[in-house]
């Protein structure tokens, strides 16, 4: 499984190209699964169902099946937040496992960076596995010479990626 990370300060379109990104990989025919860092609680069940009545109730997971889909809540109750190294493995292989967030990982990233969202300094300049970066400013400087790709084409993105992955060798002629 290829693994690539979009990161980016807060309100830079990190989840707006991650959702253009998934529809052109799963129209191309890859298999696609993603994790998202949250930096708060979050709740993805609601008050009054079974499944969030069995979670306040104390269960340590609650697994919630239909015929259409099946979600696992898993309660860390006191538990620390789990390493990315820990969540990777409970997810079913597939061709790219596409990363949004967490920053302090190894992983090779591009770092979204919109013009009008612009904070500096860029994670690129202290964060080696930045591989390239997307944004909507053709004058936006690129530390270590990385890739400015634009962010509004996001097939070129998906390319990128393809190629940085090995998922799609590069064309000579």
């Amino acid at each position: 499984m290829k693994i690539f990370g979009i990161v980016g300060w807060k309100n830079n379109g990190k989840t707006t190209l991650m959702t253009r990104l998934i529809r052109i990989l799963t129209e191309r025919g890859y298999s696609v699964s993603t994790i998202k860092h949250a930096h708060h609680a979050f709740d993805v069940d609601q008050p009054g169902k079974d499944s969030h009545r069995h979670r306040e109730a104390g269960a340590r997971e609650v697994l919630v099946g239909s015929a259409a889909r099946w979600a696992l809540i898993h309660e860390l109750r006191d538990e620390a937040e789990p390493a990315l190294d820990a969540l990777i493995p409970k997810l079913a292989p597939v061709d790219i496992l596409l990363i949004e967030g967490f920053k302090q990982h190894g992983h090779m990233k591009l770092e979204v960076v919109l013009k009008e969202g612009r904070r500096d300094p860029l994670i690129a300049e202290k964060d080696s596995n930045v591989v390239a970066l997307a944004s909507n400013d053709p004058d936006l400087g690129s530390p270590r010479d990385l890739p400015l790709l634009p962010l509004d084409a996001p097939e070129v993105i998906a390319d990128f990626i393809l190629r940085q992955t090995g998922l799609r060798q590069e064309v000579t002629s």
